[in-house]
This record gives C-alpha cells, sequence and structure tokens, in this order.
C-alpha cells in the first residue's frame, strides 16, 4: 500500500469512530431500557467484537452504586446523568473505577445540577467536545507520523509483521507515557481531595469541641448561682 492510501486508510478509520455530540443528548429523562438503547445507538459502532454491549443496565447499576452516578429521580435518567455515562464510557477504557471517582466526584458535587453561575456538566462537555473537535485532526497527523516511522524502520510490503509490530510499539509507548502522566494528575488531585477533607474534619472537630466547652461553662455557671 503506496504512503497516500495508507494515510486515507487511516484518515477513514479515525474518522469512523463515533462521539456523542451535544446536541443529540436527550434533553428529557430517559427510563433505563431508553439510556442504554442510545448509548447503543450512538456509539455502537465502536464495539470491536459484535456482541460487545456498550452500556448495559448491570454496568448502569455498578455505576451508581460505585459513587460514580447519581441515583436517578424516580427511576429517570437526565441529561446529566447521560453526560457522566458518556465521560464514564471514554475513561473506563484507561482508569480504573476508584481513579475515575476521584476525577468525577468534584464534577458531581459542583457541576451535577450547578448553582446558576456555574458551568453544569452539558456546559463542560460542549467545551471540551467542541476543542476535541476542532483538534481532531492532530490526533491523525500524530497517527500517521507514527505510521511512517514504523515504515522507515520495516517495509509494510516485505516485512509486514514487523511493520505492525513498530507501529503498535510506537503507539502502545505514547499510550503509557500519556496514560502514567494521566495518573500522576489524578494522584495529584486525591491528595488535594485527602487535604481538604481533613481540614473539614478538623474545622468539625474544632467546633463540635467548642460547642461542649461552652456547654460545660454555661453548666458551670448556673451551679454557681444556685
Amino acid at each position: 500500500m503506496d504512503k497516500d492510501a495508507k494515510k486515507q486508510e487511516i484518515t477513514d478509520f479515525i474518522n469512523g469512530i463515533d462521539f456523542i455530540k451535544p446536541k443529540d443528548i436527550p434533553s428529557i429523562d430517559l427510563y433505563m431500557d431508553q439510556l442504554t438503547t442510545f448509548m447503543e445507538k450512538q456509539l455502537g459502532g465502536n464495539r470491536r467484537n459484535y456482541e460487545d454491549k456498550i452500556m448495559t443496565k448491570t454496568m448502569v447499576n455498578n455505576y451508581t452504586k460505585n459513587n460514580l452516578l447519581p441515583s436517578p429521580d424516580k427511576k429517570r435518567y437526565s441529561k446529566e446523568h447521560l453526560t457522566l455515562l458518556i465521560y464514564i464510557y471514554y475513561l473506563k477504557n484507561m482508569l480504573s473505577i476508584t481513579d475515575i471517582h476521584t476525577l468525577l466526584m468534584p464534577m458531581i458535587e459542583t457541576h451535577y445540577k450547578a448553582a446558576q453561575g456555574t458551568p453544569d456538566i452539558s456546559d463542560i462537555y460542549s467545551k471540551l467536545y467542541d476543542f476535541q473537535h476542532d483538534t481532531y485532526d492532530d490526533i491523525i497527523a500524530s497517527v500517521i507520523a507514527t505510521n511512517n516511522k514504523a515504515a522507515q524502520m520495516y517495509d509494510e510490503e516485505t516485512d509486514a509483521y514487523l511493520h505492525t509490530m513498530s507501529i503498535i510499539s510506537l503507539l502502545a509507548t505514547d499510550i503509557y507515557v500519556k496514560k502514567k502522566y494521566v495518573e500522576h494528575l489524578i494522584d495529584d488531585m486525591s491528595k488535594k481531595q485527602e487535604a481538604v477533607k481533613k481540614q473539614e474534619t478538623a474545622k468539625k472537630a474544632k467546633k463540635e469541641a467548642q460547642q461542649k466547652n461552652a456547654e460545660k461553662s454555661g453548666g458551670k455557671s448556673e451551679n454557681k448561682k444556685e
């Protein structure tokens, strides 16, 4: 396959990966069956194998049990629920449940049903989607450049296996390094969250101690009067 044909093959494949456009996320609440049907319809093209499931009832319930997703309101899932599930769908391919929880908890606490003046989950997703769309050509160019490097090492026609092995190794290294940096950022986020929790716990304990001391002092004053 010549260079231009390979470039076109890579471009067509990457452009064929499904992403959910912000405008396609329903504004009305959905029941579980409607939710899983929506996810399958929007992202079904990403399945590696035909029998794979994009999102199941069991998955959604497990995400709720693990505090990755707020509980539904009367068995109905909002636009915010759907947006969180989209994040989870992409993140679970490279991060643990614990890491996803660390990453999404501030989103749920601050931007789920956000107060006026605070960006809500949908706003954030729209902004990220638009930026991703604008930079998608850079991702394609990066994969093409990696393929070209592999071609310099081994000819795709005469050394097909070694060429494929080379491009996989180069892409895997790129993914590994970026994944490690993502984990570093999440670890740093986790440490900051723990520090905030300790401060809040210390403030609460101090306040409770002050209240107890005030109650004791008040009791002594009453006893003296008697």
